[in-house]
């Protein structure tokens, strides 16, 4: 027993080896700032940093070097409301029974009759959103939602706040008040934003909340999902910008490529957004804590509907939005990781949308739930520069028709080869995208056993999802076949 007269001195020996921190004491996770932003339409070659020599994007450049650049991102689709459930849920497209823009097309008298797809996100989905709640997430919207109506919007997903999102693709206007055109004619519904002002861009009003949002949030972990409405049809841009690309145009020697000054000007607004977005970041001493991740829902429009010129051009990939083919899925993806992301780093493993689910959840150390498994991969080790996937495939279903050019198919990549076999006819095309990006040489015929084995890799897939099937329409008749509308 201790001496009466040593008391006070081993209560404070006691008290002071009390207060020192144990080794073993956990600290708080200090959890990074997640920004996504997802791009409506961006091409692949749509940006300086992946290859254009007539968009000028100054800012996202300077976010591929600083981070890592994807040559070989794939959206989930070639069209827009899949590729967003898939990022949000982690998903295939098929695996939803989401596969096709909300409410998509429809083709007279068609040789295929399209599945009764679900067109919604189903509440029941564990969004990116309600996984980073749980680990004192802030969470907010911006932009284009696009998954269902009212019952269905991102309040109801696991946002705290959603600001310009309902069950629309795109904006009647850009410019306020975003549903008419430069006549002063109302041309349909309003993007869902409160007051504005003449002359006020919508690009740039969603980016003023998007600021607010940082603002409000600095002092806590948030997952801004930024969802610009843009560069989605229809094509308006300020003057002053369309004026410097029209000048750029003239100056050009040759005319093809990419050539409309419109779709031009709408990504040099794009573009300004992020610097923005960036600049607030440092500003508010945030940057060294924000994983910014930019990508887009499908590949460029290709269709004329620049005074007839298309849109924009994707070469060396073939087609565009709405196609089988790489140019209608392969989409730009940048990674900018503080501190861990090295500068300047290129990978070209084939990655797709439904990565980002778990990958975001990786990087904030937040555990997904039992009841939600994701079909994607994190891609930590490719950030890390520490290892491979593990994975040998990834796939693509659409079994709807579109004007992009589009019937019913289903696709896979494996490695260097990627098959599309065309539900109408059950033909099949194989390409070794290494030496053919631009899918000009069809090996098909000349790799039977190649064919024959992806061929029945992809059945397995389709049969494990549970992916719908386009069924023979039992009134077709040849003759009176129509474009889709």
């Amino acid at each position: 027993m201790l001496d009466r007269h040593l008391w006070p001195a081993a209560a404070l020996l006691a008290l002071f080896v009390w207060a020192i921190p144990s080794p073993t004491a956990e600290k708080p996770v200090e959890r990074p700032n997640v920004i996504l932003f997802l791009i409506d339409d961006l091409g692949w070659t749509d940006l300086g940093c992946f290859g254009s020599d007539f968009y000028e994007t100054p800012n996202i450049d300077r976010l591929a070097e600083r981070g890592m650049r994807f040559t070989d991102a794939y959206a989930a689709c070639t069209v827009c409301s899949p590729t967003r459930a898939a990022v949000l849920t982690g998903k295939y497209p098929a695996r939803l029974h989401l596969t096709d823009w909300i409410a998509g097309h429809q083709r007279r008298n068609p040789k295929l009759l399209i599945p009764d797809w679900t067109q919604h996100l189903p509440l029941e989905e564990v969004t990116l959103a309600e996984a980073l709640k749980p680990a004192g997430y802030a969470t907010g919207h911006i932009g284009k939602w696009h998954l269902g109506d009212e019952p269905y919007y991102p309040e109801h997903q696991g946002f705290d706040l959603n600001i310009g999102g309902d069950h629309w693709g795109s904006p009647a206007s850009y410019f306020w008040p975003y549903r008419q055109r430069a006549s002063g004619k109302p041309v349909g519904r309003a993007v869902p934003l409160g007051g504005g002002k003449p002359g006020e861009y919508l690009t740039d009003r969603l980016t003023d909340e998007a600021i607010r949002f940082i603002d409000s949030h600095r002092d806590k972990p948030f997952f801004l999902y930024f969802a610009h409405y843009a560069v989605h049809a229809p094509l308006e841009a300020k003057k002053e910008l369309i004026a410097h690309y029209q000048a750029k145009l003239d100056a050009r020697k040759d005319s093809g490529g990419q050539q409309c000054p419109v779709y031009a000007a709408m990504i040099q607004s794009l573009d300004e957004s992020v610097g923005r977005i960036v600049e607030e970041l440092r500003k508010r001493k945030l940057d060294d804590r924000t994983v910014i991740v930019f990508t887009s829902d499908n590949g460029g429009l290709t269709l004329p509907q620049c005074g007839g010129r298309p849109v924009t051009s994707n070469a060396p990939l073939r087609a565009g939005k709405g196609s089988a083919y790489e140019g209608g899925v392969r989409v730009p993806l940048v990674v900018h990781w503080p501190g861990v992301t090295q500068p300047g780093s290129v990978c070209h493993a084939p990655v797709i949308s439904i990565d980002l689910y778990p990958t975001i959840l990786d990087i904030v150390g937040q555990a997904g739930t039992a009841t939600h498994e994701p079909d994607g991969k994190s891609l930590v080790p490719l950030l890390r520069q520490t290892g491979p996937l593990g994975r040998d495939a990834i796939y693509w279903h659409y079994p709807h028709y579109h004007p992009g050019g589009a019937t019913p198919y289903s696709a896979i990549r494996d490695g260097d080869y990627r098959l599309v076999e065309f539900h109408e006819d059950h033909r099949v095309e194989l390409y070794r995208l290494s030496d053919d990006v631009g899918e000009k040489n069809d090996l098909a015929a000349a790799m039977p056993e190649k064919t024959q084995q992806l061929r029945r890799k992809l059945a397995d897939w389709l049969k494990s999802v549970d992916a719908q099937m386009p069924t023979p329409n039992p009134d077709y008749d040849p003759s009176q076949a129509t474009n889709p509308e």
